[in-house]
């Protein structure tokens, strides 16, 4: 006897979410409907009237690098649900090889309530981290620069560090101006 899965979501969607393309899979009552979508800002805006058209209720994606985040961005106040799914608990089954296979794909598991979405932080707590992510990198890449014109001084034999605590500092920098000129 063939077991029946319930169905949770009577119109969702799918999306295969690349660099440069979306491939995207409406599930309503009525039909199944695949669309390709480009990444620009008008075809994210494309993308959210169509699903809007649909009456879709939730959209699926897997959380491929950093490409699913404009689109988070659009959905997430339309009240349109949104799941971030770890693409390892997706790529699981055998034999799918498209994109629009992908698509279809996720597009069932969500229908029949079977994934399961990633937390995904406020958007106030994403620009944030941002932030703070990108703050960090300039620190530590103003570490690197003052350890290579340590180092190069030092391989100059100038010993500067050995005459201020500071190789940046307003002394130390005065006195390199003075050797350059």
């Amino acid at each position: 006897m063939k077991q029946v899965i319930r169905i949770v979501h009577e119109r969702c969607c799918g999306m295969d979410v690349h660099k440069k393309i979306i491939v995207a899979c409406v599930i309503t009552p009525d039909n199944k409907e695949i669309r390709t979508f480009g990444t620009m800002t008008d075809d994210l805006h494309e993308l959210v009237s169509w699903l809007q058209s649909h009456g879709c209720s939730h959209v699926a994606m897997e959380s491929t690098g950093v490409y699913w985040k404009p689109i988070y961005n659009l959905l997430e106040h339309t009240g349109i649900e949104i799941l971030v799914v770890n693409a390892q608990h997706i790529k699981a089954v055998p034999g799918r090889k498209t994109d629009v296979k992908d698509a279809e794909w996720i597009a069932e598991l969500l229908r029949h309530g079977l994934l399961q979405g990633s937390y995904i932080p406020s958007r106030e707590q994403r620009e944030l981290r941002e932030l703070v992510r990108y703050r960090r990198s300039l620190i530590e890449e103003r570490s690197r620069e003052v350890n290579r014109l340590q180092k190069v001084l030092e391989g100059a034999n100038i010993k500067l560090a050995s005459v201020v605590t500071d190789i940046t500092g307003v002394s130390a920098r005065s006195m390199i101006e003075a050797m350059i000129k």
